[in-house]
């Protein structure tokens, strides 16, 4: 990398001076195991223990939030995932980088610089091995076709969209993937299960190179049926088992990790592929919730987790791991269906896109043994992008001024001791590109119309007409009294606030 600012893990030094070459291990072997679990469209009210009108039964979650603390008023930076999976990464706003709207698709280039610190970045510097396994989406350095213009589309597009014919299918990858930005090893898959090209990467290229190409696929009730977009696909890529092989492989680095008994702490930052579609979950999860295909597919991300921790248990890891759990943006509810009588966001409004709750509020569960309070809910504000300050907490690190510049420590709530959170407001962000900003009780939405999915995306205002929304969340919680008109100086305030972190950032 060309610029990572430098970390240290401060131990109370003896008076005798140790070893350099043994200082890294011994400074490391108190810190704990972190692991990352990002589900894919998970909505807030899908999971069992948060909502009690569930259609879908999630156990395994269920035990991870009786063990350890549920946040309520959790956030992602985006309601869609690339940017959140920026946000997660580089604890900043995906809006701050050239992603202004929408996400990349399967073919687009990197949109981390190799020369902003990550996550990963610090987990390593402070001695952990670090791993990712799973949905990457953000982009990859393809080598790029000669004769392409796609660097110059790429410099000047706010969202690139690449075609195959823009890159070249070489075993390796240029500069500036998941091993570049912190990753000691990663496997997994480019983009969305949805997305072109299908196949693996690992590390820096590709497992097996797509030189097969799938058919477009349309929804469909058929359990062995679900959407996605033709393109090119490696000769063995199934869609119906690539949750199951990037859980294989996820817990095969768990095990590694622990039979090797070395004192080095282990990072596994695991983004799965699912509930996203296609909805393909295996014969043995099929009919087991009453939410279709869809909840049968929540079943068995359910089920992922449970494998996760069974391995933590059996290489004897879990009292020394912290879990977090949480989803990339709410859940998609058009595909759902009203005739299962299931709310995937509960009682919030919208879903996956929009700007409303239900696009970006989701589940959050954190478990640590014996630091953490087991059976414990969070009502703090947060978001997502705090994965960055809360990673350094933890390992007690600190962060320059311009590293995870919207990062706040999570940590303090965490260990129940205190009730709230540093952080004051979170800027929210729809899938076109409309802006909201949360303080306190309210929340102020720019624009009128969902800003997602939902339709209408954008209202046509009539003059005289209220410009944006201004909800009390605390008496209006599904966002149904716009009180734009009615607040003059609750929006000028919070108003201020998004023009401060548009334009200067925050200050730590």
């Amino acid at each position: 990398m060309l610029y990572r600012p430098l970390f240290f893990f401060c131990l109370l030094l003896s008076a005798c001076q140790p070893n350099p070459e043994s200082s890294e291990e011994d400074s490391s072997a108190d810190l704990p195991h972190v692991v990352y679990i990002l589900a894919d469209d998970l909505g807030w009210g899908d999971i069992s223990v948060q909502n009690p009108e569930s259609k879908i039964q999630t156990p395994n979650i269920d035990r991870l939030a009786q063990e350890g603390m549920r946040f309520t008023d959790m956030h992602t930076p985006s309601s869609v995932c690339t940017p959140t999976r920026y946000g997660i990464l580089t604890g900043e706003y995906a809006w701050r980088s050239r992603l202004k709207r929408g996400v990349l698709f399967g073919y687009d280039l990197p949109l981390i610089p190799e020369n902003k610190t990550t996550v990963a970045d610090l987990m390593q510097r402070n001695g952990y091995y670090t791993a990712g396994v799973g949905k990457w989406h953000l982009g990859l350095p393809f080598p790029v076709q000669e004769g392409s213009d796609y660097l110059q589309r790429h410099q000047d597009s706010v969202t690139t969209l690449g075609t195959s014919e823009d890159v070249a299918f070489l075993e390796t990858f240029e500069a500036g993937g998941p091993t570049d930005l912190g990753f000691d090893e990663y496997y997994g898959i480019p983009a969305s299960l949805d997305m072109a090209p299908y196949g693996y990467i690992e590390n820096s290229g590709w497992e097996t190179l797509p030189t097969d190409s799938v058919a477009a696929e349309v929804r469909s009730p058929d359990y062995d049926k679900g959407f996605w977009r033709g393109g090119e696909a490696s000769p063995e890529f199934d869609h119906r088992q690539v949750l199951p092989k990037i859980t294989e492989r996820a817990v095969k680095v768990i095990n590694e990790h622990g039979q090797s008994r070395t004192n080095q702490p282990l990072f596994l930052y695991f983004p799965l592929t699912a509930p996203h579609t296609p909805w393909l979950p295996t014969e043995e999860f099929r009919g087991k919730s009453q939410a279709g295909k869809y909840g049968d597919f929540v079943v068995m991300v359910d089920d992922v987790v449970g494998q996760v921790m069974q391995a933590l248990e059996e290489q004897e890891m879990a009292d020394n791991t912290l879990i977090i759990f949480t989803s990339d943006n709410g859940a998609h509810l058009d595909h759902v269906g009203d005739e299962y009588e299931h709310s995937g966001n509960a009682d919030w409004r919208g879903q996956k896109a929009d700007i409303h709750e239900g696009g970006h509020r989701v589940p959050f569960i954190a478990r640590w043994p014996n630091h953490i309070p087991a059976n414990q809910t969070s009502s703090a504000l947060g978001c997502l992008t705090d994965l960055m300050a809360t990673a350094a907490a933890t390992v007690g690190d600190s962060l320059a001024n311009e590293v995870g510049v919207d990062s706040y420590n999570l940590l303090p709530v965490m260990l129940g001791e205190q009730p709230e959170s540093a952080r004051e407001v979170v800027v929210h962000h729809s899938l076109d590109g409309m802006f909201s900003v949360r303080q306190g009780d309210w929340k102020l939405i720019v624009g009128r119309g969902s800003g997602g999915f939902t339709q209408p995306r954008r209202e046509e205002v009539a003059e005289g007409e209220p410009t944006g929304q201004l909800y009390n969340l605390a008496n209006d919680p599904s966002e149904q009294n716009n009180l734009f008109v009615e607040e003059p100086e609750k929006l000028e305030e919070l108003m201020a606030f998004l023009d401060q972190y548009q334009t200067e950032g925050r200050s730590r």
